[in-house]
């Protein structure tokens, strides 16, 4: 803990991850915002669909990953990246400008534009982000200066989604408010920008293809032939398949199967963001500052079991409730909904404890000259995963018309299956791993 305070204190540091926490923050709010507007019909829509609709809203926001990630990775390895990060705030101003023209005309379409602007903006602030953290901190601070993006990351979408939801839930279909809410948030962003320190250039002398698809390719192939490299990115991308699956359709499950208000909603996301941010921590103090993938599996079976036993949950909550429920209606009621809310806890610090160790690994293996790249191969992982996501669900629940509580079983059973090829392979692949903080 006394390293993670350290880091807080610093010029190199701080900054940085005060940008990143506001880039998260953003996001979240505006797309809370959105989902809560969708789901309870705060603005008129031509497709009646809920469902459809939040997962449409999800895939925008991850579509940009998928086609302009290897492109953002040669731009963040080529540049000086302090630059670059201030120039990406500029452009999350204009963007929360075109969100805010959306909300005030109660557009659906032009938000969903905003939405998909905001993927792209966090497609190209991706690679900097986890590129630039091996060269600030040195080799037995990465697990530390992870664990507080992890967890900071994590509080920032647990104030997001807090308050976007409270606005939306306060003010209703007066949507001035979070307007000026993200507009706010993003300038923040931009100030803590302009504090960060400049940074050396690794690869000045690579050409920037603007073919998106073929530089995709490329990039996918080069992480593909360092095998430790792209198993990590593997185990990376499932993580962000299980999340988006269960964080996508929590206001969903909330409106359906817990008969629940927006502070409902609020509530559930509040704790699985909690759980991520504890076990973020946890997990550098109880696995160790030198990078290692020691907490992974126990990650890796919470991941499993407390899906089951969130779905299990589900399936004792009474139905045909008279009115949606509010929070203190939620814990009268108690029984199987306790069971839900700690299920959902424990799902987030199972998520902490699998991903930091990834991320670190990530950096610290990956050649000097290529991070960037490589934190782009891994957005580019993450999209195609995040993107089968909500296929996958648009699937299950809509095209199929199966209940959530089997989209949950089903995953909880896929994540037990990749878990094991996952740990299996990373085990024979670091016995002969080294560390590359230089090439």
């Amino acid at each position: 803990m006394e390293k993670n305070e350290h880091l807080l204190r610093t010029r190199r540091f701080l900054p940085m991850f005060l940008t990143q926490f506001f880039g998260a923050l953003n996001d979240n709010v505006f797309k809370q915002a959105l989902l809560l507007v969708i789901t309870y019909g705060l603005i008129q829509q031509q497709i009646n669909d809920v469902s459809m609709l939040n997962n449409f809203a999800a895939l925008l926001f991850i579509l940009p990953y998928f086609i302009f990630s290897a492109t953002a990775g040669q731009i963040a390895d080529k540049y000086e990246q302090s630059q670059l990060i201030r120039g990406i705030k500029i452009l999350e101003i204009i963007i929360m400008i075109i969100g805010t023209i959306g909300f005030l005309l109660a557009n659906i379409w032009i938000l969903l534009f905003a939405l998909f602007l905001m993927g792209t903006h966090s497609t190209f602030f991706g690679p900097i982000k986890y590129a630039i953290l091996p060269e600030i901190l040195k080799s037995n601070e990465l697990m530390s200066g992870n664990a507080l993006f992890q967890s900071g990351t994590s509080l920032a979408i647990l104030i997001g989604m807090i308050l976007g939801g409270t606005v939306i839930s306060t003010f209703g279909s007066n949507l001035i408010w979070i307007s000026t809410t993200v507009l706010t948030i993003a300038i923040l962003g931009y100030i803590s920008s302009r504090f960060i320190l400049k940074q050396p250039v690794t690869a000045p002398h690579i050409q920037v293809d603007w073919n998106f698809f073929r530089t995709s390719f490329q990039t996918i192939r080069y992480a593909k032939n360092l095998p430790l490299i792209f198993t990590i990115l593997l185990g990376n991308s499932w993580y962000w398949f299980y999340g988006a699956t269960y964080l996508t359709q929590i206001p969903q499950m909330t409106l359906e199967n817990l008969h629940g208000n927006e502070n409902v909603v609020i509530l559930l996301l509040t704790l699985f963001s909690v759980g991520i941010g504890v076990g973020s921590l946890l997990c550098r103090k109880i696995g160790g500052t030198e990078v290692n993938i020691r907490m992974v599996p126990i990650g890796a079976i919470g991941l499993t079991i407390f899906a089951l036993y969130l779905a299990i949950s589900l399936h004792f909550i009474p139905q045909h409730l008279e009115s949606l429920l509010g929070l203190s209606q939620l814990f009268q009621h108690g029984g199987a909904y306790y069971h839900v809310l700690l299920a959902v806890t424990l799902l987030g610090i199972s998520g902490g404890f699998y991903i930091v160790p990834l991320y670190a690994m990530m950096q610290a293996y990956a050649p000097r000259s290529h991070r960037a790249r490589v934190v782009a191969a891994n957005n580019i992982l993450n999209a195609i995963f995040m993107v089968s996501s909500a296929i996958f669900s648009i699937i299950i629940l809509s095209v199929l018309s199966i209940n959530i509580k089997i989209l949950f079983c089903i995953t909880a059973i896929l994540s037990a299956i990749f878990s094991i090829w996952l740990l299996t392979r990373l085990k024979f692949l670091l016995k002969t791993a080294h560390v590359s903080l230089e090439d």
